[in-house]
């Protein structure tokens, strides 16, 4: 199963055009009001990223920066405004100093890694050297793929024990969900992969492919069924 899905998601995926002109967003992150105030660590990541900018001679640069936010998940305007710029296709490359700056989530990464596939553009992560126009980088991106698909599934392996505790000591009894509710870690990754520039039906399909329950333990996710779960409380 798990082979399988990762197949499908290979040959879905679009290669990154090394020839088209790079159109860069340098994206910077720290998680304190105190480090956004003193700015030694977005200036430490802008000398990294500046360095590469040169090496590799790029010139339409675009900075962008969440001082004060955490990398919990992808709700950060930063972020959101720069993988807007990557789908809307006015940018084809991101460039980070380091994974963490990003995201801190290997599910969060990974779907900003099939969006950069899918939609035709380039990540740079500079402290592990992926890049996705590189053979090696498209290797650690099927790596990452693989862990974050185990990680998926770790995570509904425990949502279920749980569900199953709490039948077990008759706290949670007849059908899960009503009133609607939904594991917070799926709620998470639901609108991580939303803030990625994924639609609802491509969310929901996502979810179809993997097997995952619904929030009233429905077999089948829809747009709708989506939309419900990134609101639930």
């Amino acid at each position: 199963m798990l082979e399988q899905e990762i197949a499908r998601t290979r040959k879905r995926r679009r290669k990154v055009d090394p020839s088209l002109s790079p159109r860069v967003i340098a994206y910077v992150r720290v998680s304190t009001e105190e480090q956004a105030d003193n700015g030694g660590g977005l200036e430490a990541q802008r000398s990294t990223i500046a360095r590469e900018i040169a090496r590799r001679g790029w010139a339409d640069v675009e900075w962008i920066e969440d001082a004060g936010y955490s990398a919990k998940d992808l709700d950060r305007p930063g972020i959101r405004r720069a993988l807007a710029a990557l789908e809307a296709g006015t940018a084809n490359v991101l460039v980070v100093a380091k994974l963490d700056r990003l995201s801190r989530s290997l599910l969060d990464f990974a779907a900003t890694m099939k969006a950069a596939t899918d939609q035709g553009w380039n990540l740079v992560a500079l402290d592990l050297g992926l890049d996705l126009a590189t053979p090696g980088g498209e290797m650690m991106a099927g790596v990452l793929a693989t862990f974050a698909q185990y990680e998926r599934r770790l995570i509904g392996e425990r949502t279920r024990a749980g569900i199953a505790a709490k039948r077990a000591s008759g706290t949670l009894r007849g059908r899960i969900g009503r009133p609607l509710t939904i594991a917070p870690e799926l709620r998470d990754r639901i609108r991580a992969m939303r803030a990625t520039g994924m639609s609802y039906p491509a969310v929901a399909a996502q979810l179809n492919a993997e097997g995952v329950r619904t929030a009233r333990a429905g077999a089948r996710w829809y747009p709708s069924t989506v939309q419900r779960a990134i609101r639930a409380a």
